[in-house]
C-alpha cells in the first residue's frame, strides 16, 4: 500500500511540475515588455551600442574605459553629454542623436541612484573575498 501512495505522489508532482512549466513558458512568450522610461530606452541603447565591452557597471564589463556606475553624481549630465557627442581618442563618436544621448544619461542617472560602486578602491583578499 505504501508503494502505491509513493507512486501516486510522484505522479501528482510530475503532473503539477509539467503543468506549471508549460504555464510559465506560455506566460513568458505572450508577455512583451516595451521600454517606457528614458532609462529603459537608455539601457537598450547601452546594450545595442555594446558600451559594456569597454565600460563597467558595478565592476562588470570591459576594462578599456572607466567604471560608469557613479559617473552621474561625480561629473554631471553636461559632462556626460559632451563625451557622448564628441568622443575621445579612445572612445569613438557614435553619432548619437540628442534624444539618444538623453536616454543614455537617464540610464546612467538611474544606475547612479542605486548605490555606490568603486571597484578600483576595493581590496581583494587572498581567498578571493572583497574588503572595503
Amino acid at each position: 500500500m505504501a508503494d502505491k501512495i509513493k507512486v501516486l505522489v510522484i505522479l501528482c508532482l510530475l503532473i503539477l511540475f509539467l503543468s506549471y512549466s508549460f504555464y510559465l513558458y506560455k506566460l513568458n512568450y505572450s508577455s512583451v515588455h516595451s521600454a517606457t522610461t528614458l532609462a529603459d530606452k537608455g539601457k537598450i541603447l547601452w546594450q545595442t551600442k555594446n558600451c559594456g565591452a569597454c565600460h563597467q557597471i558595478y565592476g562588470l564589463g570591459g576594462y578599456l574605459g572607466p567604471d560608469l556606475t557613479n559617473i552621474y553624481s561625480s561629473k554631471g549630465d553636461e559632462h556626460i553629454k559632451a563625451f557622448l557627442h564628441a568622443g575621445t581618442d579612445i572612445m569613438p563618436t557614435f553619432n548619437l542623436s540628442d534624444s539618444e544621448v538623453t536616454e543614455i544619461v537617464a540610464y546612467l542617472k538611474s544606475i547612479d541612484a542605486t548605490g555606490v560602486a568603486a571597484p578600483s578602491k576595493l581590496k581583494i583578499k587572498q581567498d578571493g573575498s572583497i574588503e572595503r
